[in-house]
Order: C-alpha cells, then structure tokens, then sequence
C-alpha cells in the first residue's frame, strides 16, 4: 500500500504534469505559428527594399540615357543642318555632366551608324580607375555584322528593337570588363542615326545584391524569367561556358512569390520579384534559419517548464511528508489546475503540516500563473510586432492613408459588392508646389490625406500617387455618398498655412454598382478614372459621378499603371 506522503506526491505531480504540459503545449504552438510568419514577413520585407533599392538605381541610370537621348534628337531636329561633329561636341558635354552625377557608370557613349557619317563616328567615355572619365577609341562598327543581335548587344539589339533595352550582363568590347548596360536608338525622321548608352560595371550591381542578407547563410541573386543565372553571389557566371551555368530550380521558375524547395539537400524557401529592367530579384534562406529563432525559443520554454516541473515536484515530495490533516481542499484544488483553472482559493492557514503544503500550493500556483502570463505577453509582444510592421507596409508614411500594396491586399475583399468607387486629385497640385514650394505640397497631401480619413475612413482610403487618392467605399446609398464629398470639399476649402487660407479645390470622378464579376473592380477604377479626366476638363473644381456600366467601362482605353489591379 502506498503511504499518505506518496498518494499526496502522486496528486500533485499529476496536476502540475497536466496543466505546465497543456500550457506549454499551447505556448509553444503560438509561438510556433507567430514565429513563421514573423520569418515570412522578414524575407518578404527584406525582399520588397532590395527591389526598391535595385530598380531606383537602374531608373536613375534609364532617366540619364533617356535624358541624353531626348536632348540629342532634339539637337538634330532645331538644326538639321549642322555640322555632325558640332552634334556629337554638344551631345558629349551634355552626356558627361549627366554620367559623373550617376551611380556606378563605367562607360557611356554616342556611336553614330556608319550609314550616317563615313568620318565622324562619336565618343565613349571609360573610367577604369575611379579617377575619372577618360575618351576612348571607339568601336569599328564595320568590322561586325550589325544584322546579328548576338555581336556588339549594345548596338546591334537596340538598332534591331528600334526601342530602349537593358542588356544582361556581358563582357565590354576591348576592355574586357563585366558590365550591364541601358541602350537607346537614336532617331531623325524616322532615321536611326545610332545609339546613346551606359555601361555600369556589373560589381556595383553585384554589390547591391550582395547586401541583401538574412540570416547567416541568406543571399540574393538574379535571373531571368527563363531561370537563366544572371548574378549569384556564389556562383562566377560570366567565367563560365554557358553550358555549364547551373540552372535556377524549377520551383524558382514558377509565378508564385513564396517558394518552398530543395536544393543540395538543405531545404530553402524564396520570395521572389520582377524588377523593371526585367530581371527577377530572388532572396533565399534555408528553412532551418528561419525556423531557428523561434525553435529557440522553443527550447526554452520546454527546458523552463521542465525545471520548474522538478522543482515543483521536489517541494510536493518534501511538503507531503507534513500532512496530518484530511486534504479534501487541496485534492479538490488539484483538480481544478489540472483542468485548467489556476484561479483556485485555499483559506487554511494553520502553522501545522497541511498549512505548510497549502502555502507552498498557493506559490506553486502564482509560478504557474507568472509563467503563463510571460509566454501570453510574449505572445502579445509578437502579435503587435507583426501588425506594427503590417501597418508600416500598408499605409503612405506622409498621408496615413492605404497605399497601392494595401490596394492590392484588399482587392478580393470588394468582391461581390455594392461599391462606390471614386478617383480624385488636387487641382493645379503643380502649381501649388512651384509657388509656395515642396514642403508646403507636402503639408497639402496630409491635409487631402486628413480629409479623406474623416469622411471616409482608414479602411476606404488609399493614395493611388502622387497627389492622386482614391476611395472604395461599400453598401452606402448614392445620397450619403455625394453627402461625404460635400463634406471633403468644405473640409479642404478651409486648409490655412500660417493663418492664410491655401486656394485648394479638387476634381473627382466616381463610379457606383455590384462588383459580380472578377474584373469589375478593375473595369470601375478605369470608369471613375475617366470621369476624373471629364471633371478636369469641365473646368476642375468638379466631381461627376455615375452607376457602374460593365459595356461602357469595357471601351476605355486602357491605361498602363491598371495593369496591378490584374494580379
């Protein structure tokens, strides 16, 4: 027979086993589940800069062959019949002031088509030591067949596309240096006359790349669409035959943007994004980084909740021994904590043995409830973490309404409903900008972003760019919703900078119906768009509005920035 002290031990041991194993068990899978998607949204973040970084360089460097290209065709056409070399002179220290204030150039040139001029053939400019822009000798066209892409890329594709191209990375003619270069073809009533371009040393781009990190073995690297390697920061790709690149996993050549694989063994997951020059920026860590933080913590709490369970145990064991008195309260007691509920009442308090036992139940008890109320703050703790970064991604940092990456996460959710859906923009915003200055354009995108969040709302509002804002607003009647604009319009008419009221109107268009068809939200953004164009050609200072019809939508011209709300 076991004695009363083993019976007593046995209790308590099963109580405590049963409520620190249920709550661990239930830490542990928040944790878990907080943890993974705390690892997810970190790669996706980490992913969406490293584009945003990469594609703000390459625009500047677009910007400055567009400018240069722009200028020249202008040049040729106020007067036709200069001099070819006067042209290139006046192209070249254009050119060269645009190159020294961008990035990363290591060549840029204007080569004429030898079809043009037998003698005059342009300039390219080559800084190979960082010291500056020194002229080098230009190609001899002549001596390539120009009808095949495959032979000097940077003058034969752009002449073959007729259109500007980025080139992937290839070795420089007669420099023998890496580079990526941005081409533009030249034209004089409809004549190509040759190309405008900058070569960027192919290690600026890499550096980019290489600073993307996560983790201790996390990197990025660059593709294709095809799952062509084009820069991988373990894997020297120009230096070897094109035979013998690997090719990027299947999984990796898939549309998704979250992608689980493996590779080499070692289970990896990617978050992948096209960037304007048409390269896809891929950002990978393996599976066992990004589980590790949170199995860490893990680790803790079972080796804590183990600790405590030996200590608590020890104590019943010792306490047990006391017990001279019926201990009907503290079995009962047990009972409750192995069900769950810590919230139990011991009144006995005498000096005796079941007094000590009680007394030591009532601090095993408040350990408990302390350590489960930790693991539920953490769990709190990483809740918040995760909507402050939510919200630090969906909302316009200087107007605090939704931005486009918002827009694109609430698509679905105007499915099947009966929306209002409005475009608007500031009237004359420019002008406002060049007389009173940016900063001031900036306070009048707050208060238009103020506005909107009264009338309309934070879960309605996004701004759509630039001084362009847009409201989706579902299940309100027709007259409310004219009631809200009235209501914005009175609003920022009364808008002062330093006790001067500022001249600000606005023009609106908007569009109402039931969203039945996938791409009826899409088709009513490019309705209320075109309202916004009428509004603005009344006069400004207008809205207009109309009920949804799918016919009349579907016969606008498309515009280029609706091709997002496809996806």
């Amino acid at each position: 027979m076991r004695s009363i002290r083993t019976r007593i031990t046995i209790i308590i041991v099963v109580a405590i086993v049963l409520s620190t194993g249920v709550s661990t068990a239930m830490g542990i899978y928040d944790v878990a589940d907080i943890g993974q998607e705390s690892s997810e949204q970190q790669l996706q973040l980490l992913c969406e800069n490293g584009e945003k970084n990469l594609d703000s360089y390459f625009d500047s460097v677009g910007q400055s062959v567009e400018m240069v290209s722009s200028y020249a065709e202008a040049d040729l056409e106020s007067e036709p019949n200069r001099d070819l070399r006067e042209h290139i002179k006046k192209v070249d220290i254009f050119f060269g002031k645009l190159a020294r204030q961008t990035n990363g150039v290591y060549t840029y040139y204007y080569r004429l088509d030898p079809s043009v001029s037998d003698d005059v053939k342009g300039f390219w400019y080559v800084d190979a030591d960082g010291n500056g822009f020194v002229e080098h000798e230009s190609t001899d066209i002549t001596q390539y067949d120009i009808n095949d892409t495959s032979q000097l890329v940077w003058y034969t594709v752009p002449r073959a596309s007729r259109k500007p191209v980025w080139i992937p990375p290839y070795i420089t003619d007669n420099l023998d240096v890496r580079v990526v270069s941005y081409n533009v073809p030249v034209f004089y009533h409809d004549q190509f006359m040759g190309v405008i371009g900058i070569e960027i040393d192919y290690s600026t781009m890499a550096s980019q790349v290489d600073n993307i990190k996560l983790y201790d073995s996390g990197y990025a690297f660059l593709s294709d669409e095809e799952g062509n390697l084009i820069y991988h920061p373990n894997i020297d790709v120009l230096s070897l035959p094109k035979e013998e690149i690997p090719q990027t996993p299947e999984e990796l050549k898939e549309h998704e943007k979250f992608i689980h694989y493996e590779f080499d063994g070692i289970e990896k997951v990617a978050y992948r994004l096209p960037l304007k020059n048409g390269m896809i920026l891929n950002v990978v860590v393996p599976v066992s980084e990004v589980n590790a933080s949170w199995r860490s913590l893990i680790w803790k709490t079972i080796w804590v909740s183990l600790g405590m369970l030996i200590i608590f145990i020890l104590l019943a064991w010792q306490f047990a021994s006391h017990i001279i008195k019926p201990l009907s309260e503290l079995a009962k007691a047990s009972e409750k904590v192995s069900d769950g509920d810590y919230d139990v009442e011991l009144k006995y308090k005498g000096r005796d043995e079941v007094g000590t036992l009680t007394k030591s139940f009532k601090s095993l008890i408040s350990h408990l409830k302390a350590y489960i109320s930790d693991l539920n703050n953490l769990n709190k703790q990483l809740q918040e973490d995760n909507l402050s970064l939510e919200a630090a991604t969906i909302r316009d940092s200087l107007t605090g309404v939704k931005n486009r990456f918002a827009l694109r996460r609430d698509y679905d959710n105007y499915h099947e409903q009966d929306i209002h859906i409005m475009m608007l923009d500031i009237d004359d915003f420019k002008k406002v900008n060049d007389n009173y200055g940016h900063s001031v354009g900036d306070f009048l995108l707050k208060k238009t972003g103020d506005a909107l969040l009264d009338n309309f709302g934070a879960e309605y509002s996004y701004r759509y760019g630039g001084d362009e804002f847009m409201v989706i607003y579902p299940e309100i009647p027709e007259e409310e919703f004219k009631s809200l604009i009235v209501s914005l319009e009175e609003q920022l008419e009364e808008i002062y900078l330093e006790e001067k009221r500022l001249p600000v109107h606005f023009s609106a268009g908007y569009v109402y119906g039931e969203t039945l068809l996938r791409d009826d939200l899409r088709l009513m953004l490019r309705a209320a768009d075109e309202l916004l164009y009428e509004a603005k050609k009344s006069g400004k200072n207008a809205f207009i509005g109309a009920e949804y019809n799918r016919e009349i939508a579907e016969n606008i011209p498309k515009k280029e920035e609706e091709s997002f709300r496809q996806g």
